[in-house]
C-alpha cells in the first residue's frame, strides 16, 4: 500500500537518456573498483599494473590490469558527471560507446601476448567491449532523441 510519506524516487522526471548514462557510469565505476578486490578479482597478486604479464581476472573471467581498472573507474566518473544533463548523458553514451567498440577492434587486432596489450585484455574483454559499445551508441541515439526532459 502507498504511503504519503513515502520518498520520492530520484529518477522520476529524469530523461531517459540521463538514466542510462548514469546507469552505465555506475556499472563501470563498480567494475573498476571491484578489479581491485582480491576474491572477487581471482589471482590477485599476479594484478599488474600494465601488459599481457597481468594475472589477475575479474570474476574468474576478464582479464584485468591496474591500468585497465583505472580506464573504467574515470569513464564511470566522468559519466557520472555528464549524466546531469541530457546533452551531457548522451554525449557520454556516445564517446564511451565509441570507445569501447575501438577497444573491441584493438582485442580482435592485437596479440594477447605481445607489449601492445597495454591494458591486459582477453577474448572475454573483446566480446563484453563489443556488447558495451553497441548497447551505449544504441542507447545514446535512441534515448537522446525522445522528450527532452531536464
Amino acid at each position: 500500500m502507498a504511503h504519503s510519506r513515502a520518498r520520492r524516487n530520484p529518477a522520476a522526471g529524469r530523461a531517459p537518456v540521463r538514466r542510462a548514462a548514469s546507469g552505465f557510469a555506475v556499472l563501470l565505476l563498480l567494475l573498476g573498483l571491484l578489479g581491485f578486490v582480491p576474491g572477487i578479482t581471482s589471482s590477485y597478486a599476479e594484478l599488474r599494473f600494465a601488459g599481457p604479464g597481468s594475472g589477475a581476472r575479474l570474476l574468474g573471467v576478464f582479464q584485468v590490469s591496474a591500468l585497465h581498472n583505472v580506464v573504467h573507474v574515470v569513464l564511470g566518473t566522468v559519466g557520472l558527471a555528464l549524466a546531469r544533463t541530457v546533452a551531457g548523458a548522451r554525449a557520454f553514451l556516445l564517446g564511451a560507446g565509441a570507445v569501447y567498440l575501438v577497444l573491441w577492434l584493438h582485442g580482435l587486432a592485437v596479440d594477447r601476448r605481445s607489449e601492445a596489450n597495454v591494458l591486459a585484455v582477453n577474448r572475454a574483454d573483446t566480446w563484453l567491449h563489443l556488447l558495451l559499445g553497441v548497447v551505449m551508441l544504441a542507447l545514446g541515439l535512441v534515448a537522446g532523441r525522445r522528450g527532452r526532459r531536464r
